[in-house]
Order: C-alpha cells, then structure tokens, then sequence
C-alpha cells in the first residue's frame, strides 16, 4: 500500500537551539487518522508544519501519494489545513470562506459555488450560508474551517488542535463530525493535540512524541495497554509506576509485597518497572481461583478521595506499607480492601525504565519507522 503521507528521517532544528523534531519517520495510510501527542514543546506542530510546507526539512524526505514534495511550497502541496483559530474571512459569507480555496485554483463561480454549497451542507450549516463569521458560534466557525479545508479534495487533512477553544460539550460533539467526514472522504489525516480522550478516541494510530522524537505509534489500545516505556506509561493516561524484583516464574516482589503476575519470561532476580493503571485496582476483590486467598489481596487506608460523577479517583496507602496507590472505580462504598488483578500488572524495561519514570525522560533513542496498517476499515 503506498502512502498518503510520508515523512522519512526527517530532521528540523529551530536557529538558536535544539528544539524541533530529529529523525522522524511516519506514514499514513489513505484514509487513515494518526494523533499526534505530547507534552509542550515535543515538536508536534513542527511535524504538521513540515508536512505542509510551512517549514523546510533540513534532513530526510517529505512524500504525498508517493511523490516526493520536500522542495514543493505549501502552497502546492493541496494539503487542507485546519488550526485552533478559525482564521475565516470576516468580511466573506459562510459559502464564500468554504469556495475561497476553489477560486484560488481558478474554479469558476458557478462551479465553486455549486462545491461550497454541498461542503456546507456536509457539515451541517446550509442554514447558515448566508451568514458572517462574527455570526456563528465557536463549533460553527470551526465547521466553516473544516469544510473549507476539504472542499478542494486535498492529498492530506492536517488538524492542529482545531477543537481547543471550544467548550467540552461541542468539542465532543465535533470530533464525532470530524472523524465521519474523514472517513466519508477518505483522507489521510494528521491529529495533533493536547487532549488524550481525542487522541484515543479517534485515532486509527496514535504517535506519542517526546524531544522532537517519535518514541511509540500504535494503536490507541497498545499505547495505552502496552507502552514501550515508562514515559509512554506515564504520560498517556493515568499510571502507578514501580519498581519491582522477580521472585518467581509468576510472581513479583513489590512495594505492596508479593503479586501474583506475568513475569515474560525475565530472570529470577530481575529488577522491573511494573505499570498498573488505576482501573486494574479492584474494591474488596477475592483473590483468583487457585492462587492463595490472600494473593493481591490486602487492607488499605484511603488517604485521598475524589468524586468524579460516574467514578471515583481514590489514593490509598496498603497497610504498613509507606508507599500510595492511585485506584480509580464506580464503586460507592467504603474502600478498606483492595485486590490487584494479576493481568493489570504490567511489566516494563527495568533500571532505565525506572528512572526515567522518576525524571520523565524517554529511553527511546531510536526512530520509529514508516509502517501502515495491513487494512484501513
């Protein structure tokens, strides 16, 4: 399957610094979504602003639809762009922001017209067409954006948090709209955003970037289920991260005290970091059938407990023990014993995976090679 989008070890540094992205390798598949995440300054903006044209790579290779645009202006590239500010003409009809890339590309007005009309009609805002900007809310602007971003049939959709300013309920509702027209048009689709529900929730694939690296892409399931690191763990999603030793084929000695667990076939004596999402915390849990009854069972003291509608965020402390576990549950009564479930506990990388939990620095030194998914549905 060739590409739609295609980045090969592309390298960018901004002047005066070392800020940018560093050999990143990526492709998306046509008709695919990969989200982009990662904290501030990451570079994943950088990385949508090289696949536009906004910036030059000064290593590797940009291609779209196998052909390669590393030299190509933005302006050449047919690439639909959408950014958190709408950026619509204040002076142009709802219909006349949607048609303005068509009458850039010498559409004639009937024509264009014609296009802008079912684009605006896709989104929902045939009532509306007729409107100024400054009389559309903040969801319909951010519609009039998109539409006007797909009305030329681009090579690649490019979204940079298009959806940050608006508030949560609309913001929802508009990533629903977002991922239909996507995969109504089949378009090759860049994600970039902060908001880790919208990474997961829409993303085909998702990236996770960390100093202008590529440290794991993949599904939404295996990033958060299987990171490949602790900075993965850590940053996507909610995490208890601890270092443990191997006691046995299936058993680790940890903080809490012996769990019974998967140890993947590490050492006797191995030293792990061990992820355990708060979600793999059980209230009152008996032990597995067959292991001893206390087995990942044992008291807790709640030190925090936050109400959170359908659940609740607790921090606990095991009894005699000086160290916290984050549990989260739908659970309304009193919490005073707790159970680990021994398929929540996952091991990872040991002594550099440890410490860097503690520092938030990512071992991934490598890139992440260009791979598409067998099959886009």
């Amino acid at each position: 399957m060739t590409a739609a989008v295609e980045l090969d070890s592309v390298g960018f540094r901004y002047p005066g610094g070392s800020a940018g992205v560093h050999d990143v390798s990526l492709a998306i598949a046509p008709g695919e979504l990969v989200a982009c995440m990662g904290p501030s300054g990451c570079g994943k903006t950088t990385l949508l602003r090289l696949v536009a044209g906004f910036l030059a790579p000064e290593t590797g290779s940009v291609r779209l639809g196998g052909s390669d645009v590393t030299s190509t202006p933005a302006r050449e590239r047919a690439c639909g762009v959408v950014f958190q500010s709408y950026a619509l003409f204040p002076t142009m009809r709802v219909w006349e922001n949607v048609a303005y890339p068509l009458r850039v590309r010498g559409i004639d007005e009937v024509e264009r017209r014609k296009r802008a009309n079912a684009m605006v009609e896709r989104v929902g805002l045939s009532a509306l067409a007729e409107r100024l900007p400054r009389q559309l809310s903040g969801g319909q602007q951010q519609r009039v954006a998109l539409a006007r971003a797909l009305v030329f049939e681009p090579r690649a959709l490019l979204l940079d948090e298009p959806l940050s300013a608006l508030d949560a309920g609309t913001r929802v509702a508009l990533r629903d709209e977002i991922r239909a027209l996507q995969r109504d048009q089949r378009i090759a689709t860049l994600l970039i955003t902060h908001d880790q529900d919208e990474a997961l929730s829409l993303g085909d694939r998702v990236a996770v970037m960390h100093g202008g690296r590529l440290v794991q892409v993949d599904t939404p399931t295996a990033i958060y289920d299987r990171p490949a690191d602790a900075f993965v763990a850590s940053f996507v999603g909610r995490a208890n991260l601890f270092e443990a030793t191997v006691a046995g084929p299936e058993t680790l000695d940890t903080p809490f005290g012996r769990l019974v667990t998967r140890t993947l076939g590490h050492r006797h004596g191995a030293r792990l970091t061990v992820l355990l999402r708060p979600e793999g915390v059980a209230v009152n849990g008996t032990a597995a059938a067959g292991a001893p009854f206390d087995a990942n069972v044992f008291d807790v003291e709640v030190v925090r407990d936050a109400f959170h509608g359908a659940t609740r965020r607790l921090v606990v402390r095991p009894a005699g023990r000086n160290t916290t576990l984050e549990m989260q549950t739908a659970y309304r009564g009193p919490v005073r014993r707790v159970r680990i479930a021994p398929e929540a506990l996952h091991p990872l990388p040991g002594d550099d995976a440890a410490s860097e939990a503690r520092s938030g620095v990512s071992s991934a030194s490598l890139p992440v090679r260009p791979s598409l998914p067998k099959e886009m549905p």
